[in-house]
């Protein structure tokens, strides 16, 4: 692509996501988008077919922000409660601005058939953002994970996140509170569940845990990172 064709697109995305913003989901159109970039709708259609290939720039610039502002923050040597607090309450800062349209887009992204869910193969990049992310978190974490878990770790904890996210899109509470209470409730839920998983008494539960995870992100899913 030229440098003249990466501008556009680059000028189409950053005009998608402050019209989501602004005026929602719902509301904007590939029209309106080409209009207020002032970019031809037909050279806007060549960059993206549809609205909806946007979404994933969306995913990719959120997880871009979310390790940019979580990396630093994290405590080497901390416990895994307050690292991963640090990952999930940062995530919520990062996703604050498009709270607006989040019921509008959870009927574009929830069917796992859509390409815009987060579970498709087309939103791979972020998803393993995100999973690489928690890996993190949990290397930085003095912690221990038990090693039948060692694989799957992140991503269960990435899916714990996502459940987080879908209680934020239903948030309607100011500010979203309760999402950041329900974040620092579950944050050291986690931490002492991964704690007894260490413990022999524990053994057939975490096996049990592990080979769910083997389904999840077997190569027949789409969760594979």
């Amino acid at each position: 692509m030229s440098s003249r064709g990466i501008e556009t697109r680059e000028k189409l995305v950053a005009t998608a996501l402050r019209l989501f913003r602004d005026e929602g989901f719902a509301a904007t159109t590939m029209r309106k988008i080409a209009t207020e970039a002032e970019v031809s709708l037909g050279n806007a259609y060549y960059y993206f077919a549809s609205k909806d290939e946007l979404v994933h720039e969306l995913y990719l610039v959120i997880q871009r922000d979310h390790r940019e502002r979580a990396l630093p923050l994290l405590r080497q040597g901390g416990s895994l409660a307050e690292n991963l607090a640090i990952v999930l309450h940062t995530g919520l800062d990062v996703m604050g601005p498009y709270h607006g349209f989040g019921g509008a887009f959870l009927h574009v992204a929830l069917p796992t058939a859509s390409p815009s869910s987060p579970f498709s193969a087309e939103s791979s990049d972020a998803r393993s953002m995100a999973v690489e992310l928690m890996r993190e978190a949990l290397a930085a974490s003095k912690q221990k994970t038990p090693a039948s878990l060692e694989t799957q770790l992140p991503t269960l904890m990435w899916l714990s996140y996502l459940g987080v996210t879908l209680h934020w899109v239903t948030d309607s509470s100011p500010g979203q509170t309760r999402t950041r209470s329900l974040v620092d409730g579950l944050v050291p839920i986690i931490a002492k569940t991964l704690a007894l998983a260490r413990l022999p008494v524990a053994r057939g539960l975490v096996g049990d845990v592990a080979a769910l995870m083997t389904k999840v992100v077997s190569p027949e899913g789409n969760t594979k990172s």
